[in-house]
């Protein structure tokens, strides 16, 4: 069956980030152990419970500023600051890119992400080229925090095939993460493992 949508994770896919660059910031932010909350691929700890919406924002920042050794001296936007150094930027090219893609696919968006990032730093990225906002990229989004649940977890894909409308069979997925990508296959999506160093243009090229 021909595909019809083009569904993009963005971490490492659409946005490049950088892990360490955010361990980094909460190390100077004075956070012990900075190193333990953050994956490869996913979160841990109260960083897992806002990207998974299980935790506010509010809560977020409660939970965490209590892990500093003085916590009353951390506020919410250094917090949040040094959280969205996990973000390094959103080349041009890609935003470019998905415009064009738009007129021949549907384009949409599924991404564990939190709404530090969601509503800062992603908001801006997605922005860079006026008058564009992030949902004239996309058909339709899906987030974990939103949808209550994270890749590699089935649930979030039968979430996003329920409430984008799409058929798993007419989709293909693109993530840098291996086991994401099984997990779409498993659902009968069409899925590519976007490595490091490759652009995801190049797997369309290959799917075409």
């Amino acid at each position: 069956m021909s595909i019809r949508n083009l569904l993009f994770d963005l971490g490492g896919v659409v946005v490049d980030i950088l892990r360490q660059n955010c361990v980094d910031a909460f190390v100077r932010l004075g956070l012990p152990d900075a190193e333990s909350y953050f994956g490869e691929y996913a979160q841990t700890g109260i960083f897992m419970a806002l990207e998974d919406g299980s935790a506010s924002t509010d809560e977020f920042h409660s939970v965490l500023r209590k892990a500093f050794p003085n916590p009353e001296a951390v506020t919410d936007k250094e917090i949040d600051d040094a959280f969205e150094q996990f973000i390094v930027g959103i080349p041009e090219h890609r935003l470019r890119a998905l415009v064009e893609l738009r007129k021949r696919y549907g384009i949409y968006l599924l991404s564990n992400t939190n709404p530090v990032m969601w509503d800062g730093v992603l908001a801006r990225e997605f922005a860079k080229l006026p008058p564009m906002r992030r949902e004239d990229y996309f058909d339709g989004m899906v987030t974990s925090f939103e949808a209550h649940s994270a890749k590699p977890d089935a649930e979030i894909f039968r979430y996003t095939s329920r409430t984008l409308g799409i058929k798993p069979e007419e989709t293909l997925f693109f993530d840098d993460s291996e086991a994401n990508v099984e997990a779409a296959r498993a659902l009968g999506f069409k899925a590519v493992h976007v490595a490091p160093g490759t652009e995801f243009m190049d797997y369309l090229c290959d799917e075409d």
